[in-house]
């Protein structure tokens, strides 16, 4: 849904825009002495009367991208550090316009204002998404006409390779426009009295399931525990450093605790986990089939 400014703020967003407009344009050698006494003496005079000429350059901008629904005062402010950007950055000496150059800074601003704030989702995270958000409906309007519900599968194909993007990439971004935020607290059903969070799959265990896991748990460390007795010392240790921690300790460290070598502490291990398996098939049967498998 578009955003709606309330009548005191579309008030002074008109008087705003009537004054910027109401400011000439500065001709090329005057803007370039501007840049170049704020780059080379800190001229904050300078930067002002640069900034304050071409805020209606802002203006202009931020009012094509009216479309995303977004306030228009925030987007001139965001389009105006983009501005502030621009003439920290200009070189006078390139003989190109400061108003050309900053035209890019500032739709780069109001464009990643937008895209961080026209959905809880983040959007256009890549280039390639960023392009697709930017010009999908201007390229679908175009090919497959203003009042298609859904694109064609011949307009997804024309898109993708004027984009140069994956047609999937496209089904994705359509997707995303097409679909609105909604509140987990939305209401549905035919009394209203439901949420739309009622409806999302709970895929913790239930209770029943818990309890049976845990159960199961508390069995498999008593066979454990009882397949371990059967065990030396050493090979106990060398299992549960290695095995039965988070975060197994390497052969070298564990060798060097032993005093033997990494690959003694290997061939150890090997024939450990070999008792082991063979205590426990003694016990239960199959060791995989309840969940102590190698």
């Amino acid at each position: 849904m578009a955003y709606i400014d309330s009548p005191q703020t579309q008030r002074a967003n008109r008087r705003f825009i009537r004054r910027a407009m109401a400011v000439d344009l500065l001709p090329r050698e005057r803007e370039f002495e501007l840049a170049r006494r704020w780059r080379e003496d800190d001229d904050e005079s300078a930067l002002h009367e640069l900034v304050t000429a071409y805020i209606r350059l802002v203006v202009s901008i931020a009012t094509r991208f009216r479309t995303y629904g977004l306030p228009l005062g925030d987007m001139v402010q965001e389009g105006s550090v983009g501005l502030m950007q621009a003439a920290a950055r200009f070189e006078p000496e390139r003989e190109v316009r400061f108003s050309t150059y900053a035209s890019w800074w500032i739709r780069s601003t109001i464009q990643e204002y937008i895209l961080r704030n026209w959905s809880i989702v983040r959007t256009g995270t890549t280039a390639a998404q960023k392009s697709l958000f930017f010009n999908l409906r201007r390229l679908r309007a175009r090919i497959d006409g203003a009042n298609a519900n859904r694109l064609s599968q011949q307009a997804k194909k024309e898109i993708a390779r004027v984009l140069r993007v994956a047609e999937r990439e496209v089904e994705a971004m359509e997707a995303r426009l097409v679909g609105a935020d909604k509140s987990l607290n939305d209401a549905f059903g035919e009394t209203g009295e439901g949420e739309m969070q009622d409806m999302i799959a709970d895929d913790s265990l239930t209770p029943e399931e818990a309890t049976l896991e845990l159960m199961e748990a508390e069995v498999r460390t008593v066979w454990l525990a009882a397949g371990l007795n059967e065990l030396t010392q050493r090979e106990q240790t060398i299992i549960r450093e290695r095995r039965l921690r988070d975060k197994g300790v390497t052969l070298a460290a564990l060798g060097r605790r032993l005093g033997i070598s990494k690959e003694r502490v290997r061939q150890i291990e090997h024939e450990a986990l070999g008792k082991l398996r063979a205590a426990i098939i003694r016990q239960v049967g199959d060791p995989v089939a309840v969940g102590l498998g190698p």
